[in-house]
């Protein structure tokens, strides 16, 4: 097969939508000879903030001479994004080699949805470049998501949120009960700023596992003014004065999560220095997440899209707004059909000045004149632009160059955005 055709081919995977189980992935690995056995495994999951902190863990490996096999879903531009080893993308021959070994392995009686195909071809590329170690980053849930067949040196719940609820459950408790089931017998656990019911599922789960858990404020902790400038109290460590580039106060709970992880790591057999510390840190790259992508005016880019993000998207908001007071921030948001409108824009709307509607081309993405419908009565201004083009056109038209222009509402939103301005094509592939 060509690239472009392999691209298809797993695009018509979605056809077989999303199924909750471990027995098909578990199988096809078996039939290629199970490569998730052949590294070490950091495996992350949890509601908001597991990719951030996935890729702080993989650039400070890197940053220790290790080979590093990082995975994570979903990808803006390019399928590739998903797979990478040492910061660099999957290349397009070893996916349609892959993609072909898989397909033979899973016929005649396996029918692998697309994500644990992808999930199947990431384990096996990972192998193939004999990586050290690999992070991985959950994708739906935790118990029955495809990335749950690993036993990894240790894990990480970074944070516990309403979202996916028609497969995770309508409440916390039930979220974090399918969160919780990365975690493996005698496995330490790391968690994240959890609240106190959530919490304790997830602590009873590990006591059952024998699971030792370290918490953030309990065991470890990252605090400062910004991430340019914080001090990590860990387990057995402190450093002082670390840098990120990653933006917003909440990418400190991250960082400690990151570091506690890699102490954990480093008891079992990684070495990392502490020069390794600060050199991944300082050169993590993480796109999409609170992203400036253009200037004058200036465009974030932030892939929020369950309530608990807004929260955090409105802090930086809040931050942004007082330090320019005679700026104005306009907010461009294209949700799918399954998110909560009116509950993710609650605590944006008191801080912008205008809002355009927009649907990103997906079939499962609301359509902007079906939001406004929804956001009648808190929103009766905003505008309904057909498409992501149309509403940066709209939002720019408006802005003048000191004001800000924040996408967000879908990480599928956020990579048109970031094609259109990048004058490149999209993968088909985003869900």
């Amino acid at each position: 097969m060509t690239y472009s055709a392999t691209v298809q081919f797993l695009y018509g995977l979605q056809q077989h939508g999303i199924k909750l189980g471990l027995e098909t992935i578990r199988a096809l690995l078996t039939r290629v000879g199970e490569p998730q056995r052949r590294y070490p495994v950091l495996h992350i999951g949890g509601t908001n903030g597991k990719g951030s902190t996935a890729a702080m863990v993989a650039s400070i490996l890197q940053a220790a001479g290790h080979r590093v096999g990082l995975y994570t879903s979903p990808h803006l531009i390019d399928f590739r994004e998903r797979i990478r080893v040492d910061g660099v993308m999957i290349p397009e021959e070893r996916v349609t080699a892959l993609v072909e070994a898989l397909q033979a392995a899973a016929t005649p009686d396996l029918a692998p949805t697309f994500f644990e195909f992808t999930t199947a071809l990431a384990l096996q590329y990972f192998a193939d470049c004999h990586v050290d170690v690999a992070v991985l980053e959950v994708g739906l849930g935790g118990r029955f998501d495809a990335t749950n067949v690993v036993e990894p040196l240790a894990t990480a719940i970074t944070t516990i949120g309403l979202d996916h609820e028609a497969y995770l459950g309508s409440t916390l408790e039930a979220i974090a009960g399918e969160k919780a089931g990365i975690i493996k017998p005698a496995v330490p656990l790391v968690i994240g700023r959890i609240a106190a019911p959530s919490r304790q599922v997830i602590e009873e789960r590990a006591l059952a596992q024998a699971a030792p858990v370290y918490a953030v404020d309990c065991e470890f902790r990252c605090e400062g003014p910004s991430t340019a400038d914080c001090h990590y109290a860990g387990m057995a460590v402190q450093y002082g004065h670390l840098s990120c580039p990653l933006q917003g106060r909440f990418q400190l709970d991250n960082i400690a999560c990151a570091l506690a992880l890699i102490e954990l790591a480093k008891e079992r057999g990684l070495t990392v220095s502490e020069e390794a510390v600060r050199m991944g840190l300082q050169h993590v790259a993480w796109e999409g997440r609170l992203e400036m992508v253009s200037e004058a005016p200036t465009v974030l880019v932030d892939g929020a899209h369950n309530p608990a993000a807004a929260v955090v998207l409105a802090d930086y908001l809040a931050e942004w707004r007082r330090a320019r007071p005679a700026a104005r921030i306009h907010l461009v948001v294209g949700m799918m059909r399954d998110k909560h409108p009116r509950e993710f824009l609650a605590p944006l709307l008191p801080l912008i000045d205008s809002l355009i509607l927009t649907q990103a081309d997906l079939p499962r993405a609301s359509a902007g004149s079906d939001l406004r419908e929804q956001l009648r009565d808190c929103a009766p201004a905003a505008q309904v632009a057909a498409t992501p083009a149309d509403a940066l056109v709209c939002a720019k038209r408006a802005a003048s160059p000191s004001d800000l222009i924040c996408v967000t509402g879908s990480l599928m939103l956020v990579g048109e955005i970031k094609a259109l301005l990048r004058g490149c094509s999209l993968s088909p592939l985003r869900g």
